[in-house]
Formats: structure tokens, sequence, C-alpha cells
């Protein structure tokens, strides 16, 4: 897919003028990003963030006891930022890995802050993603608190199918906060249904 034709799909429904997008597509470049390569590393500073064409990330955190948990996972469509560490110059606490060859559109910091200030409809769709992204990071949290293993599957299995067709299932079932043999007979329950 051309530069311009993918980065029209991303912008398409953001209110951004054709004018606004002639300003915004000589931003971007594409990457390509081998399987199990990392876009950013525990402890490095966020400097780009991504829109993913095709392939899948997860991002990833270690846990008190070493454990490598999923924080997050990422498809085709998705905008890939570590917020925090973009914005405030921080040092990431996450692993951002491909989890297959990737191909996406990396935006700098210094880029997106050119824009962010002086073009109204990039920064009304930037807001409207950080803001999509608190909510689902938000409802995520509270799912793995107050809904069953089996109700969250069904929640990502609806929301992302893409998702649960192509990601691993040790990544999912982390990403859920459950065992891979928990996830194993919740999938079985569900298809003997």
């Amino acid at each position: 897919m051309t530069k311009e034709h993918f980065l029209h799909q991303v912008f398409a429904s953001s209110g951004i003028t054709k004018d606004e997008l002639n300003l915004i597509i000589p931003r971007y470049k594409q990457i390509i990003v081998q399987k199990n390569d990392f876009l950013l590393k525990e402890g490095q500073i966020e400097k780009n963030y991504w829109f993913i064409e095709s392939g899948f990330i997860r991002s990833y955190v270690i846990d008190t006891e070493g454990n490598d948990i999923t924080f997050n996972l990422y498809g085709s469509g998705d905008v890939v930022i570590d917020y925090p560490s973009f914005f405030f110059f921080s040092p990431t606490r996450e692993n951002i890995q491909a989890l297959t060859d990737l191909v996406c559109w990396e935006i700098s910091f210094e880029d997106f802050q050119e824009m962010f200030n002086t073009i109204l409809n990039f920064r009304e769709q930037q807001r409207a993603l950080l803001v999509g992204s608190y909510f689902a990071l938000k409802e995520h949290s509270i799912s793995l608190i107050a809904d069953h293993a089996k109700d969250r599957y069904l929640k990502l299995l609806k929301s992302k199918p893409h998702i649960v067709q192509n990601v691993s299932l040790k990544h999912i079932a982390t990403f859920l906060g459950i065992t891979d043999t928990s996830l194993s007979r919740i999938r079985k329950e569900i298809s003997s249904d």
C-alpha cells in the first residue's frame, strides 16, 4: 500500500482537510521491522510513534517475579505509543516488540509537536486518540478486577478478532491476566457451546 493511501485511510474520519493532509503525510516515514525486533525497550525514551500498516506488536512489562506480562496488543491500523515516555521524556517501563514482520509509519516527536501546534484538525485527532487510549486502558484495568476471565476473552474476541486469530495464546493469556491453561479451557468451553 502506498504511503498516501494508507495515511489517507488513517486520517479519513478525522476531519483533516486535503491541504492539511498535504502537510502531514510527508512527515511520516515507512519503517520495516522484523519479527521479534524491538521498537522500544525498557529504560529508553520514546522519540517516535507508529501507525501499523500490517503485522502485530505487543507491549510487555516484567513483573516483580521476573515474568513477562503482555500489557497491550496491537494490529493493523493501531497507533503504538508509550504516551508518558513520548510526552514527558521519561524512560519507559514497557518493551514494545514485533510479533510478526511489520510495516509501520513512523513520526518523530519534533514533527508531531510542530503539527500538533499548527494543524488544528491534527491536534483534535491526536487528542481523540489519546482519550480513546486512556479509556481502553481504564476499561481493561477494571475488567481485570471485575470481570470473569471468560468474559474478558469474549470482549477481546469481539473487539479485536484479528488479534485473537494471529497472536500466540501465551501473549493473549498474560494480557487477560490468566494462564495459557485457563485460556485453553475457556476456548474449549466456548467452542463446545
